[in-house]
Protein backbone atom coordinates (compact mmCIF):
# COMPACT_ATOMS: atom_id res chain seq x y z
CA UNK A 1 0.00 0.00 0.00
CA UNK A 2 2.94 2.35 0.63
CA UNK A 3 4.04 2.04 -2.99
CA UNK A 4 0.47 2.57 -4.20
CA UNK A 5 0.09 5.80 -2.20
CA UNK A 6 3.49 7.04 -3.38
CA UNK A 7 2.67 6.17 -7.00
CA UNK A 8 -0.73 7.88 -6.77
CA UNK A 9 0.80 11.11 -5.47
CA UNK A 10 3.48 11.13 -8.17
CA UNK A 11 0.85 10.40 -10.82
CA UNK A 12 -1.51 13.11 -9.57
CA UNK A 13 0.98 15.95 -9.03
CA UNK A 14 3.58 15.25 -11.70
CA UNK A 15 1.56 13.25 -14.22
CA UNK A 16 -1.89 14.84 -14.19
CA UNK A 17 -0.92 18.38 -13.17
CA UNK A 18 2.21 18.34 -15.32
CA UNK A 19 0.53 17.12 -18.51
CA UNK A 20 -2.52 19.35 -18.00
CA UNK A 21 -0.40 22.47 -17.40
CA UNK A 22 1.78 21.59 -20.40
CA UNK A 23 -1.13 21.10 -22.79
CA UNK A 24 -3.11 24.01 -21.40
CA UNK A 25 -0.06 26.26 -21.51
CA UNK A 26 0.65 25.41 -25.15
CA UNK A 27 -2.95 26.25 -26.06
CA UNK A 28 -3.68 29.23 -23.80
CA UNK A 29 -0.30 30.54 -22.63
CA UNK A 30 -0.66 31.43 -18.96
CA UNK A 31 -3.62 29.95 -17.07
CA UNK A 32 -4.92 31.52 -13.87
CA UNK A 33 -6.11 29.86 -10.67
CA UNK A 34 -6.42 30.65 -6.96
CA UNK A 35 -2.94 30.35 -5.48
CA UNK A 36 -4.40 30.07 -1.95
CA UNK A 37 -5.76 26.64 -2.86
CA UNK A 38 -2.42 25.43 -4.22
CA UNK A 39 -0.54 26.52 -1.10
CA UNK A 40 -3.13 24.96 1.20
CA UNK A 41 -3.08 21.65 -0.65
CA UNK A 42 0.72 21.56 -0.85
CA UNK A 43 1.38 22.22 2.84
CA UNK A 44 -1.23 19.65 3.87
CA UNK A 45 0.22 17.00 1.54
CA UNK A 46 3.73 17.66 2.86
CA UNK A 47 2.54 17.46 6.47
CA UNK A 48 0.45 14.33 5.94
CA UNK A 49 3.16 12.44 4.06
CA UNK A 50 5.85 13.56 6.48
CA UNK A 51 3.92 12.40 9.54
CA UNK A 52 2.63 9.14 8.07
CA UNK A 53 5.29 8.03 5.58
CA UNK A 54 8.64 9.59 6.60
CA UNK A 55 8.68 9.76 10.40
CA UNK A 56 7.68 6.05 10.84
CA UNK A 57 11.15 5.10 9.60
CA UNK A 58 12.56 6.43 12.88
CA UNK A 59 9.94 4.97 15.24
CA UNK A 60 11.18 1.98 17.34
CA UNK A 61 9.42 -1.28 16.48
CA UNK A 62 8.05 -1.63 19.99
CA UNK A 63 6.27 1.73 19.78
CA UNK A 64 4.56 1.28 16.41
CA UNK A 65 1.07 0.88 17.90
CA UNK A 66 1.31 4.16 19.80
CA UNK A 67 2.50 6.02 16.72
CA UNK A 68 -0.13 4.35 14.51
CA UNK A 69 -2.86 5.58 16.86
CA UNK A 70 -1.31 9.05 16.82
CA UNK A 71 -1.17 9.01 13.01
CA UNK A 72 -4.85 8.12 12.77
CA UNK A 73 -5.75 11.01 15.07
CA UNK A 74 -3.51 13.46 13.22
CA UNK A 75 -4.93 12.54 9.80
CA UNK A 76 -8.51 12.80 11.04
CA UNK A 77 -7.78 16.18 12.61
CA UNK A 78 -6.17 17.49 9.42
CA UNK A 79 -8.96 16.30 7.17
CA UNK A 80 -11.70 17.55 9.49
CA UNK A 81 -10.25 21.06 9.39
CA UNK A 82 -9.74 20.76 5.62
CA UNK A 83 -13.41 19.88 5.07
CA UNK A 84 -14.47 22.67 7.41
CA UNK A 85 -12.51 25.17 5.32
CA UNK A 86 -13.93 23.83 2.07
CA UNK A 87 -17.55 24.27 3.11
CA UNK A 88 -17.13 27.12 5.61
CA UNK A 89 -16.20 30.80 5.40
CA UNK A 90 -12.83 29.99 3.80
CA UNK A 91 -14.28 28.03 0.88
CA UNK A 92 -13.00 30.75 -1.47
CA UNK A 93 -9.53 29.24 -0.96
CA UNK A 94 -10.55 26.45 -3.34
CA UNK A 95 -12.42 28.37 -6.03
CA UNK A 96 -11.63 30.86 -8.77
CA UNK A 97 -13.97 33.33 -10.48
CA UNK A 98 -13.49 32.88 -14.21
CA UNK A 99 -14.39 36.04 -16.16
CA UNK A 100 -16.77 34.22 -18.48
CA UNK A 101 -18.65 32.74 -15.54
CA UNK A 102 -19.46 35.93 -13.64
CA UNK A 103 -22.87 36.23 -15.25
CA UNK A 104 -23.82 32.80 -13.89
CA UNK A 105 -22.99 33.59 -10.28
CA UNK A 106 -26.64 34.09 -9.38
CA UNK A 107 -27.58 30.73 -10.84
CA UNK A 108 -24.82 28.96 -8.93
CA UNK A 109 -26.12 30.32 -5.64
CA UNK A 110 -29.52 28.74 -6.25
CA UNK A 111 -28.16 25.20 -5.94
CA UNK A 112 -29.47 23.13 -3.05
CA UNK A 113 -27.20 23.07 0.03
CA UNK A 114 -24.90 20.08 0.35
CA UNK A 115 -25.64 17.53 3.09
CA UNK A 116 -22.23 17.51 4.80
CA UNK A 117 -22.85 14.39 6.91
CA UNK A 118 -24.00 12.37 3.93
CA UNK A 119 -21.07 13.60 1.82
CA UNK A 120 -18.51 12.66 4.49
CA UNK A 121 -20.11 9.23 5.00
CA UNK A 122 -20.10 8.58 1.25
CA UNK A 123 -16.48 9.70 1.01
CA UNK A 124 -15.33 7.46 3.87
CA UNK A 125 -17.21 4.43 2.52
CA UNK A 126 -15.80 5.09 -0.94
CA UNK A 127 -12.22 5.27 0.35
CA UNK A 128 -12.61 2.00 2.29
CA UNK A 129 -14.08 0.23 -0.75
CA UNK A 130 -11.42 1.62 -3.08
CA UNK A 131 -8.68 0.61 -0.64
CA UNK A 132 -10.03 -2.93 -0.49
CA UNK A 133 -10.36 -3.12 -4.27
CA UNK A 134 -6.81 -1.78 -4.64
CA UNK A 135 -5.50 -4.63 -2.48
CA UNK A 136 -7.43 -7.20 -4.54
CA UNK A 137 -6.29 -5.60 -7.79
CA UNK A 138 -2.68 -5.54 -6.58
CA UNK A 139 -2.70 -9.29 -6.00
CA UNK A 140 -4.31 -9.90 -9.39
CA UNK A 141 -1.79 -7.69 -11.19
CA UNK A 142 1.05 -9.35 -9.25
CA UNK A 143 -0.05 -12.71 -10.62
CA UNK A 144 -0.25 -11.27 -14.13
CA UNK A 145 3.25 -9.76 -13.93
CA UNK A 146 4.78 -12.82 -12.30
CA UNK A 147 7.58 -14.17 -14.43
CA UNK A 148 7.84 -11.04 -16.59
CA UNK A 149 10.76 -9.61 -14.62
CA UNK A 150 8.87 -6.36 -13.93
CA UNK A 151 9.78 -4.67 -10.63
CA UNK A 152 7.17 -4.98 -7.84
CA UNK A 153 6.45 -1.24 -7.84
CA UNK A 154 4.99 -1.55 -11.35
CA UNK A 155 1.95 -3.15 -9.73
CA UNK A 156 1.41 -0.02 -7.65
CA UNK A 157 1.80 2.19 -10.72
CA UNK A 158 -0.77 0.20 -12.70
CA UNK A 159 -3.25 0.26 -9.82
CA UNK A 160 -2.76 4.01 -9.34
CA UNK A 161 -3.12 4.68 -13.08
CA UNK A 162 -6.34 2.67 -13.36
CA UNK A 163 -7.79 4.37 -10.28
CA UNK A 164 -6.86 7.83 -11.59
CA UNK A 165 -8.08 7.34 -15.17
CA UNK A 166 -11.27 9.44 -14.73
CA UNK A 167 -9.27 12.20 -13.01
CA UNK A 168 -6.75 12.28 -15.86
CA UNK A 169 -9.42 12.75 -18.52
CA UNK A 170 -11.30 15.36 -16.48
CA UNK A 171 -8.13 17.34 -15.75
CA UNK A 172 -7.02 17.36 -19.38
CA UNK A 173 -10.44 18.56 -20.53
CA UNK A 174 -10.40 21.30 -17.89
CA UNK A 175 -6.92 22.45 -18.91
CA UNK A 176 -7.85 22.63 -22.58
CA UNK A 177 -10.95 24.61 -21.59
CA UNK A 178 -8.69 27.07 -19.70
CA UNK A 179 -10.01 26.06 -16.27
CA UNK A 180 -6.79 25.53 -14.34
CA UNK A 181 -8.47 25.81 -10.94
CA UNK A 182 -10.29 22.57 -11.68
CA UNK A 183 -6.97 20.93 -12.55
CA UNK A 184 -5.38 22.11 -9.29
CA UNK A 185 -8.34 20.84 -7.28
CA UNK A 186 -8.30 17.49 -9.06
CA UNK A 187 -4.54 16.84 -8.95
CA UNK A 188 -3.68 18.17 -5.50
CA UNK A 189 -7.03 17.27 -3.98
CA UNK A 190 -6.70 13.67 -5.16
CA UNK A 191 -3.17 13.46 -3.73
CA UNK A 192 -4.30 14.83 -0.38
CA UNK A 193 -7.30 12.50 -0.20
CA UNK A 194 -5.17 9.50 -1.12
CA UNK A 195 -2.78 10.12 1.76
CA UNK A 196 -4.99 11.56 4.44
CA UNK A 197 -7.85 9.06 4.06
CA UNK A 198 -6.03 5.86 3.08
CA UNK A 199 -3.37 6.01 5.81
CA UNK A 200 -5.83 6.02 8.77
CA UNK A 201 -7.70 3.05 7.28
CA UNK A 202 -4.49 1.08 6.82
CA UNK A 203 -3.21 1.98 10.29
CA UNK A 204 -6.55 0.97 11.83
CA UNK A 205 -6.34 -2.38 10.02
CA UNK A 206 -2.79 -2.82 11.33
CA UNK A 207 -3.88 -2.13 14.91
CA UNK A 208 -6.80 -4.53 14.55
CA UNK A 209 -4.65 -7.34 13.13
CA UNK A 210 -1.65 -6.63 15.36
CA UNK A 211 0.65 -6.61 12.31
CA UNK A 212 2.18 -3.28 11.20
CA UNK A 213 2.19 -2.21 7.56
CA UNK A 214 5.37 -0.91 5.98
CA UNK A 215 4.34 2.73 5.51
CA UNK A 216 7.76 4.44 5.65
CA UNK A 217 8.98 5.41 2.19
CA UNK A 218 12.36 4.37 0.84
CA UNK A 219 15.10 7.03 0.60
CA UNK A 220 14.54 7.34 -3.17
CA UNK A 221 10.80 7.77 -2.71
CA UNK A 222 11.33 10.37 0.01
CA UNK A 223 13.70 12.40 -2.17
CA UNK A 224 11.31 12.26 -5.14
CA UNK A 225 8.39 13.41 -2.99
CA UNK A 226 10.43 16.28 -1.53
CA UNK A 227 11.58 17.41 -4.99
CA UNK A 228 8.01 17.17 -6.29
CA UNK A 229 6.55 19.25 -3.46
CA UNK A 230 9.38 21.80 -3.69
CA UNK A 231 8.84 22.24 -7.44
CA UNK A 232 5.10 22.39 -6.85
CA UNK A 233 5.52 25.10 -4.20
CA UNK A 234 7.64 27.19 -6.58
CA UNK A 235 5.45 26.68 -9.66
CA UNK A 236 2.13 27.18 -7.88
CA UNK A 237 3.13 30.33 -6.04
CA UNK A 238 1.94 33.09 -8.38
CA UNK A 239 -1.57 32.08 -9.42
CA UNK A 240 -0.62 31.25 -13.02
CA UNK A 241 0.76 28.19 -14.78
CA UNK A 242 2.48 27.87 -18.13
CA UNK A 243 3.85 25.15 -20.38
CA UNK A 244 7.36 25.31 -18.89
CA UNK A 245 6.05 24.69 -15.39
CA UNK A 246 3.98 21.81 -16.72
CA UNK A 247 7.04 20.35 -18.41
CA UNK A 248 9.07 20.42 -15.17
CA UNK A 249 6.43 18.31 -13.45
CA UNK A 250 6.14 15.96 -16.41
CA UNK A 251 9.93 15.45 -16.43
CA UNK A 252 9.68 14.49 -12.75
CA UNK A 253 6.93 12.05 -13.67
CA UNK A 254 9.15 10.53 -16.37
CA UNK A 255 11.95 10.28 -13.79
CA UNK A 256 9.57 8.49 -11.44
CA UNK A 257 8.70 5.98 -14.17
CA UNK A 258 12.38 5.43 -15.00
CA UNK A 259 13.32 4.86 -11.35
CA UNK A 260 10.40 2.45 -10.99
CA UNK A 261 11.53 0.48 -14.05
CA UNK A 262 14.98 0.25 -12.47
CA UNK A 263 13.40 -1.16 -9.33
CA UNK A 264 14.22 1.88 -7.19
Amino acid sequence: MRDTIYSAVMLDINGILGLAALMGGIKHGEQSYNDDSARTYSVMILTAMGVSMVVPEFIPEGDWKIYSAFTIGAMILLYTLFLRMQVGPHSYFFSYSYPEKKKRQGQAEEHEPVNLTRSIATLVVGVVVIGALAEVMSKTVDLGLEGTGAPPVMTAILVAAISAAPEILTALRAALANRMQSVVNIALGASLSTVILTVPVMEAMALYSGQPFQMAMTPVQTVMILITLLVSAINLNDGETNAIEGMTHFVLFATFIMLSCLGL
